[in-house]
């Protein structure tokens, strides 16, 4: 079963054991089709938040892992509130099974979406706060 990841779960980030300690095998490079926001949320680690919103033209850098259909109950059973699993629309037409956030986790989170990609917005963060 194949899930898309956009952030503390891709690979060099500091949930993606969570995948490889199930064997999933990466799949693709890839973005959402248009219609998505991402927001940074406050959680520890820190995590982004994806939300459909059909007004947004926003796409979303991620990666789709594979996993067995008893590692992907495995690891959706292990995802805290605010994540959750449901079916997320890729650029090219597919639709997979990847991480959401519910929507009330965004009151008040920063939205990202004009990045385009988690780990590049982090990057970006970390050149602000160097001297």
């Amino acid at each position: 079963m194949d899930v898309f990841v956009i952030g503390a779960h891709r690979e060099g980030q500091p949930l993606h054991h969570q995948l490889a300690s199930r064997g999933a095998v990466l799949v693709r490079r890839t973005s959402t089709a248009p219609g998505y926001r991402m927001y940074a949320l406050n959680t520890v680690p820190p995590k982004p938040g994806l939300i459909r919103d059909t007004a947004s033209d926003g796409a979303i850098v991620g990666e789709i892992w594979r996993l067995t259909a008893a590692g992907f109950g495995s690891f959706v059973d292990d995802l805290p509130a605010p994540m959750a699993i449901g079916s997320v629309a890729l650029d090219g037409g597919d639709v997979v099974s990847g991480f959401l956030c519910e929507p009330y986790a965004t009151d008040g989170a920063l939205d990202i979406t004009s990045s385009g990609d988690w780990v590049s917005w982090l990057a970006s963060r970390a050149h602000e706060t160097c001297p």
